[in-house]
């Protein structure tokens, strides 16, 4: 295979180079290469960038197959430029059991599409004080751990989890939720009131969070805070970074390009944990975007089926799909209106995932495995979740106009997405 003609992330920035893939690998970058033999991919005019890596998905599968399936989930991760993906561990059952995690690796590896990561739960049912074996896990091929949609909320357990899993060199990364605090379905605030909606104050997060850091602090393990929504949360991360604490931290698209303000009646494709917040808040996200407090980009992706998003914010499920349109949407929103840079958007896409997990890197070199994707920034296009490969179509973006078209997605010198 030959990707000639394309502008490729090398070393931090875009280089006019042709790459060569063979038995998976890439074997040569050059300048012009030459091979009328080889499978020829013209990339003219377009962006040949590292794979994606998503710490935060959400596949369903044991349990709740009817609202994605790690064949589905993985197929719109390849969609959407993803040659990597972390997913979360609450299926139905949990995989809180050594058989049953070994099952779901099992599952990831028969069915994905792409490179899946299993996340392992830190207790039993994501719930209560009960610490699973997580060392068995880790030997397994745990990644990391999380009881995501959950806090770990006893202090005790928390911090008996974390020195275990600094013992193992491996990553916590905690639902940022003090349970005890919420109950609501939307921010508190305004809108809330204008709807007539229970909201969770932003206290929830960094209450959760300052406990958290502190426990981090103290057994010095990798803490990843999920999905941040909070101006202190941020403030909070940035400080406890300048004191050395290990810690790092995602936000997701819909977070940078959405606040409150944009919820104008009660529909529910704007119903996700945690929810939109202030446009304080969204300001300060971004601020903390630009000065590299926050790491890197996670979609948690959190596909639904209609009838769970089509009943108001009151009864309807927390979450939204994106991992097919969120390189279009934050080039869309940030690049092009020059917010961050395109180098930094694929730093924080692809480089600082792999470097903050210890995962094997996608950046393009010499004798690496073969994962990248080529994109079309110049084509405009309409978001039609119809045409979402995902089985959930639970979107706000539904209409909206974008650039930056994912166009072919190779996954360990493989093609596993093509327009």
């Amino acid at each position: 295979m030959l990707i000639k003609n394309g502008k490729v992330f090398i070393d931090g920035k875009y280089q006019k180079k042709d790459i060569k893939i063979e038995n998976g690998k890439i074997t040569s970058i050059r300048d012009e290469i030459s091979d009328q033999d080889a499978e020829i991919i013209d990339a003219a005019g377009k962006l040949v960038n590292p794979g994606f890596i998503d710490v935060h998905v959400h596949f369903r599968e044991p349990g709740h197959t009817h609202k994605e399936t790690i064949e589905s989930g993985s197929k719109a991760a390849a969609r959407g430029g993803f040659t990597t993906v972390g997913a979360m561990p609450n299926t139905d059952p949990v995989p809180d059991t050594v058989e049953r995690f070994k099952h779901q690796m099992e599952l990831n590896k028969e069915k994905s599409v792409i490179n899946t990561l299993q996340y392992a739960p830190i207790t039993t049912n994501l719930r209560g004080s009960n610490i699973v074996d997580l060392e068995k896990m880790k030997e397994l091929g745990a990644f990391a751990f999380s009881n995501d949609g959950h806090c770990v909320s006893d202090a005790y357990t928390m911090r008996e989890a974390m020195k275990r899993i600094t013992a193992m060199g491996s990553h916590l990364c905690e639902h940022i939720e003090d349970d005890s605090l919420c109950g609501g379905v939307i921010n508190e605030g305004k809108v809330a009131d204008r709807l007539g909606l229970k909201g969770n104050p932003a206290v929830t997060e960094s209450s959760q969070v300052a406990r958290d850091l502190v426990l981090a602090h103290d057994t010095g393990v990798h803490y990843h805070a999920c999905h941040v929504s909070t101006a202190m949360t941020v403030e909070l991360i940035r400080d406890f970074k300048k004191k050395g604490v290990n810690v790092s931290c995602e936000i997701t698209p819909h977070h940078l390009i959405l606040w409150e303000d944009h919820i104008t009646e009660d529909d529910a494709m704007y119903k996700m944990n945690p929810p939109l917040r202030s446009k304080e808040d969204h300001q300060a996200l971004v601020a903390a975007l630009q000065d590299g407090t926050i790491d890197m980009i996670a979609t948690d992706h959190a596909p639904h089926h209609h009838d769970e998003k089509t009943i108001g914010f009151a009864e309807a499920a927390f979450g939204i799909t994106g991992i097919e349109i969120s390189f279009p949407l934050l080039y869309t929103h940030l690049v092009k209106k020059d917010i961050i840079s395109l180098e930094r958007l694929i730093e924080l896409m692809a480089i600082n995932p792999a470097e903050k997990f210890n995962l094997d890197s996608t950046e393009i070199k010499e004798n690496t495995i073969a994962n990248l994707n080529i994109i079309d920034i110049d084509q405009e296009y309409t978001i039609n979740s119809k045409e979402f490969i995902s089985h959930g179509k639970n979107t706000p973006f539904e209409g909206e106009k974008v650039y930056g078209n994912v166009e072919l997605t190779i996954c360990n010198g493989k093609i596993v997405y093509k327009k």
